[in-house]
């Protein structure tokens, strides 16, 4: 907090170094407890974006280079690793259990986007800021939420299938709740947006799938490799964001904080209540509600710029993707520690998407 308010003072000069300091030794200290890692990310991440807010030029331009070209080839490089990551069985694998993907993706495509609205009206943010907490909340759920899900002893079926089948919908439903709740706030252009989200997620996660059928040999490679350059690549992603939004966020940026963690929160709260009522089991209402409460920031921050035009309209959606991170994490570790009543738990996979989990936590 006190690096904050240094930062809104201009004290950068003081204040920065600290900031920058001091989460560079977390995310050293993280990497070395076992029990910790999995908060890795999200503290380089942090690190990152503390540079970027005290020292923004280097993210900016290199040359006559603008560096936010760079964030939707990022974004179809993690998008690959995760169609590497599944299989043609994960999308048909809603026929064995439609009734909870069903249930999953209504409550996937109303609660976050509804709640990005009312978020946005009592925050009283610019258009444009809002238009991205809507953006956020129409995206599908996040490649994180399968390995959440796992850590909390979930539905892994369920949930890759409800990721696999949220972005095969995400090129029409995100356009329309686009156009539908933020239209007044921003043009919407929707063939434009559809056409954004085809060439972003859809096409890269196709490529994936072919690649993981062709290259099933050298998987080993592709999950050592294919981790660490997403990671790099995302925390850039997240520091070219910042330093183009610096301004911006430095006004408001601790209110975005504050309005992110309820946006994550009640998508997790509404997403279990919702699966409770429609009468799932307590395993797969805990899948559901995880599924929901964790969005695809990655994709949201990429629309934001490229679709939008709007280093602001991607503030909320690269602030989310930090806090969904934290939280998913201490939550998924809650739950592991209340097995359900009556269920007997059998040592099940980890999900394919585990070797590639925290390179795509903002997605």
């Amino acid at each position: 907090m006190g690096a904050f308010v240094g930062w809104q003072s201009s004290e950068l000069w003081a204040v920065g170094p600290l900031a920058i300091g001091g989460l560079l030794a977390l995310a050293l200290y993280l990497h070395t407890q076992r029990a910790l890692q999995g908060l890795t990310f999200t503290a380089w991440l942090l690190t990152l974006a503390a540079v970027a807010l005290a020292y923004p030029r280097p993210f900016l331009t290199w040359g006559d280079f603008d560096l936010k070209r760079l964030i939707v080839p990022v974004i179809q490089l993690v998008m690959f690793g995760m169609g590497t990551s599944v299989s043609a069985g994960d999308f048909l694998r809603a026929l064995k259990m439609p009734k909870a993907v069903v249930i999953g993706m209504a409550l996937q495509y109303t609660v976050m986007p509804l709640t990005g609205v009312a978020l946005a009206f009592v925050f009283g943010f610019s258009p444009e800021v809002a238009a991205g907490m809507i953006l956020l909340g129409s995206c599908p759920g996040g490649v994180a939420s399968n390995v959440m899900t796992f850590l909390a002893r979930g539905n892994v079926p369920l949930s890759v299938t409800m990721t696999a089948c949220s972005t095969l919908m995400a090129p029409l439903v995100t356009p329309a709740l686009m156009e539908l709740l933020a239209g007044r706030l921003v043009p919407i252009a929707f063939m434009e947006m559809m056409i954004s989200i085809i060439k972003m997620i859809v096409l890269p996660i196709v490529a994936g799938l072919i690649a993981n059928r062709l290259l099933r040999e050298h998987r080993v490679v592709i999950d050592r490799v294919l981790p660490t350059v997403a990671m790099a690549g995302i925390c850039s992603v997240n520091a070219i964001i910042t330093a183009n939004s610096r301004d911006k966020l430095l006004t408001i940026g601790l209110l975005l904080v504050v309005a992110s963690i309820l946006h994550n929160f009640i998508g997790y709260a509404l997403g279990y209540a919702g699966a409770r009522l429609s009468r799932l089991s307590v395993t797969d209402s805990r899948t559901v509600a995880i599924e929901v409460g964790m969005q695809n920031g990655g994709m949201a921050a990429g629309l934001a710029i490229e679709v939008l035009r709007s280093s602001s309209a991607a503030l909320a959606p690269t602030i989310f993707g930090t806090v969904m991170n934290a939280s998913g994490a201490a939550l998924a570790s809650w739950w592991r520690g209340k097995p359900v009543p009556g269920v007997l738990y059998e040592q099940q996979s980890a999900p394919k998407a585990i070797p590639t989990a925290n390179a795509q936590a903002q997605l």
